[in-house]
């Protein structure tokens, strides 16, 4: 239930993992539209469940738009990028990554500022993440 910023929305940790091959659990809940860089995991499969609101992504060569009750894989080393668009007043949408690997850590770097997390390939580098390209518009 630890809440923490992102610029555009706040996270809480539903479910943190003892050691970095369990599951992290996020709830990320959106006051605007936004969402993170367009990126890839090289060792963590990311589950999105949407449960509020409406969401645009795109993984690989698709494209997806998202409404509660749908769900989505983003499996390891696919380009994806993924935003809340509308629909209602918030966004709310589930997040797993399994293995968890260094995502809380990430979270926790990147949420110190309150905002999305930087476009500093070092940072994602460093976090078994590559960054790609700019965040959806």
């Amino acid at each position: 239930g630890e809440s923490r910023g992102l610029g555009v929305s706040s996270i809480a940790f539903k479910v943190t993992p003892q050691d970095s091959d369990g599951i992290l659990i996020l709830e990320n809940t959106f006051h605007q539209p936004g969402g993170p860089a367009r990126h890839l995991h090289h060792a963590q499969d990311e589950r999105f469940y949407i449960l509020e609101g409406e969401f645009l992504f795109e993984g690989g060569d698709e494209s997806f738009r998202l409404r509660p009750g749908d769900a989505l894989l983003g499996p390891r080393r696919i380009p994806h990028v993924w935003a809340f668009s509308g629909g209602s007043q918030r966004g709310r949408i589930l997040i797993a990554f399994m293995p968890a690997g260094m995502m809380e850590s990430f979270f926790r770097q990147v949420t110190k500022a309150n905002a999305m997390p930087p476009q500093d390939p070092a940072l994602w580098s460093a976090h078994g993440m590559q960054l790609l390209g700019p965040p959806l518009s």
